[in-house]
């Protein structure tokens, strides 16, 4: 492909993708194909002869499209939103276009110092402590990664290696493998699947403290569990505290939860992964109060922030306790370990050793929004889900367990003892493809999870999906109706042939109440 004709295909890529966005609307959220569906219609290999890009474009949406959950649907209810900006999209083209690898400053001094920059830029608008800018005069910063798994693994690697190094210190007569077999783990039994594998994976036993009322974890619970642990010889080594949980956003105590890590010396990470974006606004800024106690910070700007995938803000107190431990040169790598913080070797801050020039989007979509043009979209956002939460709560049919928060409400059908109409009304929306929402839980009980995630949802997009849902319910409602009436009815004439029985003084006529068959004989 010559540049005329990149130029003419990507013009057209950028055509069809302004294009779909405007159609989202109106195509299914959710595909109606079959597990293989796709090696159906595409050839077993590749073909041997080059192809005509007008066909390559074709073919995405004659067979691709079929086959993709349109996360940016207005309505797209499920998991958490996956952002999409057009300023974000242009991100992405010139960081492919460029193609850097800048795992060292001197790979490409631009990619690490506006990364530098921009999380700054980031910290300040969710105003997080001084000490996680990239600017302070500390050992601090903050990078980007691929996803919050990765920023939890990478923060759980940094205190295994910070506390095994206390700890032989304060015991030098302990080895190495013995300390490592006493390290625990904390996190609260509402946090993302993520943190529990991140334990796994960095060899630290999770355990799994029960939150509140509320769903969040506090520090009587912590210390609770730390106390018991110490009693056994263990050695607490890290908390992963959540603000903003999958199952119901909910904001862990920082406030409880931080003066005992730091009394027990215990690492305080923290996963923001979809709500971190709301501290955008002032007004939500009291719900991570405590945040000063943290060891390292993350969220996810490609959730809620308007930033394609990949990008997930990192930010440490010290990055020293995961760049030291973990530092590996060769001579095509040596750098001065010494050097000034602008002069940043990244490759040191993550578990690869590529990484792709992703500042550049979180650029673009802080300079084309600006401050204000985020802290709408945060506030829009909530202003849909609060829309759902009236009409939820203004039907008797439904209740809703647990507080709305942010762009997330939780409800069930009321009285639903067994989760079975709740989980028949999931299963039935899920049948219909016309609004995606997933399922959820609370003490045991089923929920529908809820969640505002298209930058495209209107209060009409939100009064679709509540009409869906409410049609389905009266399905699924006068189907218990009905089989309650035929149930009834059984029981009202078993009853009248058992009043007949007694009557008859034949022994051999007599019978077991509970037996229908012979009653009938």
């Amino acid at each position: 492909m010559n540049h005329e004709e990149f130029r003419a295909f990507a013009k057209a890529a950028v055509d069809y993708v302004a294009d779909y966005n405007e159609s989202l609307r109106d195509r299914p959220v959710l595909p109606e194909v079959k597990p293989g569906y796709l090696a159906e219609r595409l050839p077993a290999e590749a073909p041997s002869e080059p192809e005509n890009w007008r066909a390559c474009l074709d073919d995405v949406e004659k067979h691709l499209m079929p086959g993709v959950t349109h996360w940016n649907s207005p309505h797209f209810h499920a998991y958490f939103p996956t952002s999409n900006s057009y300023p974000a999209i242009v991100g992405d083209i010139l960081s492919s276009g460029i193609g850097c690898v800048g795992f060292s400053w001197i790979t490409s001094p631009a990619c690490t110092e506006l990364e530098m920059i921009t999380l700054d830029w980031l910290a300040k608008l969710l105003g997080l402590p001084e000490h996680f800018l990239n600017s302070s005069e500390g050992p601090g910063g903050g990078c980007i990664q691929g996803s919050a798994s990765e920023s939890t693994l990478i923060s759980l690697l940094a205190a295994r290696e910070t506390t095994v190094s206390r700890v032989r210190r304060e015991h030098p007569e302990w080895s190495e493998g013995l300390i490592r077999s006493k390290l625990v783990s904390y996190t609260s039994d509402q946090a993302n699947s993520s943190v529990e594998k991140a334990g796994r994976l960095a060899a630290i036993p999770m355990r799994l403290l029960p939150g509140d009322q509320d769903c969040r974890l506090r520090g009587a619970t912590l210390l609770d569990r730390i106390q018991r642990d110490l009693e056994e010889g263990l050695i607490p080594c890290a908390l992963v505290a959540t603000l903003g949980t999958t199952p119901t956003c909910a904001f862990d105590d920082l406030a409880e939860l931080g003066p005992l890590c730091r009394e027990h010396k215990i690492w305080l990470h923290v996963d923001a992964a979809y709500a971190g974006a709301a501290f955008v606004c002032p007004e939500f800024r009291p719900l991570m109060a405590g945040v000063e106690y943290c060891d390292s910070f993350n969220f996810n700007p490609h959730k809620w922030l308007l930033v394609n995938a990949d990008c997930s803000a990192h930010w440490m107190k010290d990055a020293r306790h995961l760049t030291e431990p973990f530092r590996v040169e060769r001579v095509y790598l040596a750098s001065d370990q010494n050097k000034p913080k602008a002069e940043r070797d990244y490759r040191h801050w993550q578990l690869s050793l590529g990484r792709r020039f992703r500042s550049m989007k979180l650029w673009l979509v802080l300079r084309l929004y600006g401050q204000q043009g985020l802290q709408r979209h945060i506030r829009d956002t909530i202003s849909m889900a609060e829309h759902f939460h009236r009409l939820v709560a203004g039907d008797e049919r439904f209740e809703i367990p647990v507080k709305p928060s942010m762009g997330l409400i939780c409800f069930r059908i009321r009285g639903d003892a067994d989760n079975s109409s709740t989980r028949l009304l999931l299963d039935r929306l899920m049948y219909r493809r016309r609004v995606y929402v997933i399922a959820g839980a609370y003490r045991d009980r089923t929920l529908v999870r809820f969640v505002v995630c298209s930058r495209y949802t209107t209060a009409e997009d939100i009064d679709y999906a509540w009409r869906e849902i409410t049609e389905v319910a009266t399905e699924v409602l006068r189907g218990e109706e009905k089989q309650l009436e035929t149930a009834t009815e059984a029981a009202a004439a078993r009853l009248e042939r058992l009043q007949i029985l007694d009557d008859v003084e034949d022994p051999l006529l007599r019978c077991r109440e509970d037996d229908d068959e012979s009653i009938d004989r």
